[in-house]
C-alpha cells in the first residue's frame, strides 16, 4: 500500500494524493496550483505518475485548486470515472467552464499556454458520477468509499476510502465553525490515516458575533466618508456566506442606502447553483419571512454579468459596495477597482478570505505602501481591513477537535494544504492535543503503510 504526495504540499493549493495497491490506483483531487509565479509553472509540469494508469478520480470539493487539473488528466489519456458530489459536479462544471475563459484571454493577452478546452472539460464531466453523502462506493477494484460532509462549501466532502483493511481519510478542506448557511463538519467515526489541510493551523477566528460586528463598522465607516469598499471575495462560498450575511442586515435594518455591486459573473451563477441545492443548505434564520423570500438578495443588490455593466460601476460617483474576484486579488474584475480605489484614503478594502503567499492579497493584507496592478505603481492609501472569522476553513482549534475521532486513534496525520510556517506551528500545536504521529510530507514523497 502506498500514499504518495502530487500537489497541496507546497502551499495551500494544488492538492493532488495517490493510493496505490498492486491491484488499483485512486487520485484524491488533482487542483490547480495558484498564487506565486512559480506555482503557477508547476501546473504544466508532467504528472509525476500515468495518468492511463489511473483507475479512478476522487474529487472532495469543487474549488479550483482541487479540479483544476482533472481536465488536464484527461487529456492525458485518463478515461477512468470521476467521483464527486452533485452539487459539486454542477459547481466544477462553471468552474472550469470560467478557467478555460480566462486561460484563453490569457494566451490571447500574453502569450501564455493553454492547459486544456472546454472539449477536456466536456469530456471530463461525461467521465463524472454523482454521489450522495453517507453512501457506499467502489472506485476501485478492493477499493470502499464514501463521502461525509465537511461543511465547507456546498457539497463539499471529506471522504474515507478503505483498502487492504486500511482506512484513510481525505479532509479536502473543513468548514469553519458555525457557517450560517452550511451544516456542521461531521465528525470522524474512525480512521486509520488523516490527510488534514492546515489552511489556519497557527491561529483562531473570531466568533460569529464578531465577524458581523466587524462587518457593519467596515461598511459604515468607508461609507460614512463617501468612499468605495472593495470586498475581495471567492466566487464559491464566501460570495454566498456575505450576500447572506448582508441580506439579514438589510431584513435587520442596519444596511445604509447605497448600492451594492456583485461584480463577478462565475458569482453570480455560483449563487443560482446555491439556490438550486438549497436543500443541502442550513439557515440560522427563517428565510421564507424575508421580505423578498429569498436569501441572497436585497434592495439595492446589482449583479453585473457582462463587462460594459461592470464598467458602468465607475458612473456612480457616490459611496458603494463592490463585491469582486478574485478572492487572493491575483486577477479578475477586483484588480481594476482595486487600481482605481487603492489611492483613495476615504475607500477600503475588506479582506474575507485566506491570502496566500506571493499574492497580491497578500502584500496588501501584510500593509504594502505600494503594489503593481497591471505594470502601474499604485499606493495605497485606502483602509485596510480583514474578517478572519468569514473564512470557509476551520482554525485550528476547531481541527484539533475534529482529528479525534469517535472510536479508536488516528495512528498517523499527514499535515497538507497549507504555508510551510504554518504547518510546522500546526504540528507542534496538534503534538500537545492528540497522540497521533505528526507528518509533514515532501512533494512526491512515497509512504508505505
Amino acid at each position: 500500500m502506498k500514499l504518495s504526495f502530487h500537489g497541496g504540499v507546497r502551499g495551500v493549493t494544488g492538492s493532488c494524493f495517490l493510493l496505490e495497491t498492486e491491484k488499483s490506483k485512486v487520485l484524491i483531487d488533482c487542483g490547480m496550483h495558484q498564487g506565486e509565479r512559480e506555482s503557477k509553472e508547476w501546473n504544466f509540469d508532467d504528472f509525476n505518475f500515468d495518468p492511463k494508469a489511473i483507475d479512478a478520480v476522487v474529487v472532495t470539493h469543487a474549488h479550483y485548486d482541487h479540479t483544476g487539473r482533472v481536465p488536464l488528466l484527461v487529456k492525458k489519456g485518463f478515461t477512468g470515472k470521476i467521483f464527486m458530489t452533485a452539487p459539486t459536479k454542477a459547481l466544477s462544471e462553471i468552474i472550469l467552464e470560467d478557467a478555460v475563459h480566462v486561460m484563453a484571454e490569457n494566451a490571447k493577452r500574453n502569450g501564455d499556454e493553454v492547459l486544456f478546452d472546454l472539449t477536456d472539460v466536456t469530456k471530463m464531466l461525461s467521465q463524472t458520477v454523482g454521489i450522495n453523502y453517507h453512501t457506499k462506493f467502489s472506485p476501485a477494484t478492493g477499493v470502499s468509499a464514501m463521502f461525509h460532509d465537511a461543511g465547507h462549501i456546498l457539497g463539499s466532502a471529506f471522504v474515507t476510502i478503505e483498502i487492504e483493511n486500511k482506512k484513510f481519510l481525505f479532509s479536502g478542506d473543513i468548514g469553519n465553525q458555525e457557517i450560517p448557511i452550511l451544516p456542521e463538519t461531521e465528525k470522524i467515526q474512525s480512521a486509520d490515516f488523516v490527510i488534514a489541510e492546515s489552511t489556519y493551523g497557527n491561529r483562531d477566528h473570531e466568533s460569529t458575533d464578531q465577524r458581523k460586528k466587524k462587518l457593519i463598522l467596515a461598511i459604515t465607516q468607508v461609507i460614512n466618508r463617501g468612499g468605495t469598499l472593495i470586498i475581495p471575495a471567492f466566487s464559491i462560498e464566501r460570495t454566498q456566506e456575505l450576500l447572506y450575511e448582508i441580506d439579514g442586515l438589510v431584513d435587520e435594518g442596519l444596511m445604509l442606502e447605497v448600492p451594492i455591486y456583485l461584480d463577478s459573473p462565475l458569482a453570480i451563477k455560483a449563487t443560482e447553483i446555491y439556490r438550486h441545492y438549497k436543500h443541502y443548505l442550513r439557515f440560522d434564520r427563517p428565510i421564507l419571512k424575508s421580505p423578498d423570500h429569498d436569501f441572497f438578495t436585497f434592495p439595492r443588490l446589482k449583479e453585473t454579468l457582462n463587462v460594459d455593466a461592470s464598467k458602468a460601476i465607475n458612473d456612480h460617483h457616490g459611496p458603494k459596495i463592490i463585491i469582486a474576484g478574485s478572492g487572493m486579488m491575483t486577477g479578475g474584475r477586483v484588480m481594476h477597482h482595486l487600481k482605481r480605489y487603492l489611492s483613495d484614503k476615504k475607500s477600503g478594502v475588506l479582506i474575507i478570505g485566506y491570502q496566500g503567499e506571493g499574492t497580491l492579497g497578500r502584500k496588501i493584507f501584510n500593509g504594502a505602501k505600494t503594489v503593481d496592478i497591471h505594470g502601474d505603481e499604485i499606493e495605497i492609501h485606502a483602509q485596510i481591513s480583514a474578517i478572519g472569522a468569514f473564512s470557509a476553513h476551520a482554525d485550528r482549534n476547531k481541527m484539533a477537535h475534529w482529528l479525534v475521532p469517535v472510536e479508536g486513534e488516528i495512528k498517523k496525520v499527514f499535515l497538507v494544504h497549507g504555508d510551510q510556517d504554518v504547518k510546522i506551528d500546526f504540528k507542534k500545536f496538534l503534538q500537545k492535543k492528540i497522540k497521533s504521529e505528526i507528518i509533514i510530507p515532501e512533494f512526491w514523497q512515497v509512504f508505505e503503510l
